[in-house]
This record gives structure tokens, C-alpha cells and sequence, in this order.
């Protein structure tokens, strides 16, 4: 509630919200759901994911409104972070007790780029949370855009059989720092797109469920490609 107080002006009055795909979301199973998404900022995106939830109990389709849901909001819900980043300052910790699933960073550890195997303690804690709520997880694990996904995504997909619901945001690296809590540019569109559930071959290969959610979360070299043909074609149209 206290997150969901100070963060609304942030998300819906000093910047415009565009949400779509609620319909997909409104009558989910009350457990055993992961939300994977692209991520752009470290806590505005989650931020952004529980006040739409806590909309959509209050029957809201596509929009917030006023935030009376702040009163009765919607807590059946996890997201993973990484644990480096929950530690590092106070306001970090305070969102820790917000529902976040501390893990240990697959790609970087002291700056340093690597890639370790997952950790079977993390794995755990995530089932454990699916067995009783919502989980919210970025496979990229970075807010670089077109990073490449964790296998262990795919893999706790294969093992707990959740629904798996993809998302798509943008504007939100336009609008906030990289932790999502300052300001970079006022009056910039958010959107928020969930799709509808993925079917899923839930004994396929590893690397073909992640290849499958990275194309649903407009991550995939594909979309890479497109994004830069984007460009191009503006750049060429300036010239």
C-alpha cells in the first residue's frame, strides 16, 4: 500500500500509462503462474506489474484509475531479483518485503560477466512461491534490451508446468534512471502489454521453451533485427 502510494504520481500523472491484455489476466488460477517480461528498469517495471494487479482484482479492465484498490490490494504475488541489487541500499530493502524472491545473479557477479550454473536454492524458492501465488521473473536478467535469456527460466517452466503469461513494456528506460526511482523524462508513454497465455510443449527442450518466451517477450533476434531496420528506415527518412 505504502509502495503503491508514493509510486501512482510517478506512473500515472507525471507520466501516461497505456495498458492492454488485462482480459488475459482477470481469471488466472490463483497459483502456479509466471509472468515473463522484458525489463527496463530494476524496480519501476514490478512496481508498475503490482498496481495493475491490484487494479484488475477491483475489476478494472486496461486502466488504474483512482487508486482506491491501494486499500484492499492484490499480495498473492512474487517477483525474482537479483540479490546484489535488493541489498544495496534502504529503499532496495524496503521493496524486499514487497514480495521479492532473492536470487544470486546468473550472468554478472562483481562485475565480472559470468555464467554459472543455477543455483539449486534459488530454484527452489521460486517453486515454493508458484505453489501459492503469482511469480513476476525478466529472463534476461538485465535491462539491456535484446540480452539473451536464462536457461533457468525454461527450466523451472519444465519442472513446476505453470501458466506462463509474456509481457511486453516499454518506456520506461525514457522515463526512469536505471533503478526506476528518479526521473529522467516527464510526460513519457508507459505501456503494458500482457498477451494471452503461452501454449507450451512443457516436455520440449530447454532451449526451445526459452527460444519460445524470448519471442513472446519481443526479445528474440528477430525482433532485434526488426528494431534495427526501425531505425535505419527513420534515419534515412531524417536524411
Amino acid at each position: 500500500m505504502l509502495v503503491g502510494i508514493f509510486s501512482y504520481p510517478g506512473i500515472a500523472i507525471v507520466n501516461k500509462l497505456k495498458i492492454r491484455g488485462t482480459e488475459h489476466i482477470a481469471n488466472l488460477p490463483k497459483n502456479n503462474v509466471l509472468f515473463v517480461s522484458n525489463h527496463q528498469t530494476y524496480f519501476a517495471d514490478v512496481i508498475t506489474f503490482l498496481h495493475i494487479f491490484c487494479a484488475v482484482k477491483w475489476r478494472r479492465q486496461n486502466r488504474l484509475g483512482i487508486p482506491f484498490y491501494l486499500l484492499n490490494p492484490f499480495t498473492r504475488v512474487y517477483y525474482v531479483a537479483a540479490e546484489e541489487t535488493m541489498k544495496s541500499s534502504f529503499i532496495s530493502r524496503l521493496f524486499t518485503l514487497a514480495g521479492a524472491l532473492t536470487v544470486k545473479r546468473t550472468w554478472k557477479k562483481d562485475g565480472v560477466e559470468s555464467r554459472r550454473g543455477l543455483d539449486p536454492s534459488d530454484t527452489r524458492k521460486i517453486e515454493r512461491a508458484l505453489d501459492s501465488a503469482w511469480v513476476i521473473t525478466f529472463p534476461q536478467g538485465t535491462t539491456k534490451p535484446f540480452a539473451p535469456g536464462r536457461k533457468g527460466t525454461a527450466l523451472i517452466i519444465k519442472h513446476c508446468r505453470p501458466t506462463v503469461v509474456p509481457v511486453v513494456i516499454s518506456g520506461f528506460w525514457r522515463a526512469f534512471n536505471k533503478k526506476g526511482l528518479k526521473f529522467k523524462k516527464k510526460g513519457t508513454l508507459l505501456s503494458v502489454t500482457f498477451k494471452a497465455p503461452l501454449q507450451i510443449n512443457y516436455d520440449a527442450p530447454a532451449e526451445e521453451i526459452l527460444a519460445q518466451i524470448m519471442d513472446a517477450i519481443e526479445q528474440s533476434k528477430k525482433y532485434m533485427l526488426m528494431g534495427a531496420h526501425h531505425w535505419k528506415t527513420a534515419e534515412e527518412k531524417a536524411a
